[in-house]
């Protein structure tokens, strides 16, 4: 399946297809033209509440199984989003996922969390049962705004 993750600094390579970025906040001090994403899509990163909860910034910091739980909650009101990036995958298209630079681990990123409900999706498109737990978006897209 062409769906690829990355951190948004790591190298561009050309079999990427089409870079969205899913964080919440965008990467201080880049430019404009110094993008290396072809589109951003914060709603598909973890609100602002749940991006504070998880770093500790109002009390101890949250634990990745509760994260987990309200991250996939929260991606419920962004189901339209999902299931047209698993229509473009549908499509053929490729599609990298990017996250931050800060974050190093893949396994405790919201991006893997997402991965697997575009896959699950996907699935659901393909005619098959979901596993439990391209250059441009389309014109008109929600994602490509």
């Amino acid at each position: 399946m062409p769906l690829k993750t990355k951190r948004w600094n790591d190298p561009v390579e050309p079999d990427d297809g089409w870079r969205l970025l899913v964080c919440r906040y965008r990467p201080r001090g880049v430019r404009k033209a110094d993008e290396t994403w072809d589109s951003w899509c914060p709603n598909l990163g973890p609100s602002r509440q749940l991006h504070a909860a998880l770093y500790g910034k109002h009390g101890p910091p949250m634990g990745f199984e509760p994260f987990t739980c309200r991250y996939r909650a929260e991606m419920t009101e962004q189901h339209e989003l999902i299931a047209e990036l698993a229509a473009m995958l549908h499509e053929g298209k490729t599609i990298t996922l990017l996250c931050s630079s800060a974050c190093v681990n893949p396994q405790r990123c919201h991006r893997t969390l997402l991965v697997k409900l575009i896959e699950q999706q996907l699935a659901l498109l393909e005619g098959q049962s979901p596993t439990p737990s391209a250059t441009a978006a389309p014109p008109g897209s929600a994602i490509g705004e």
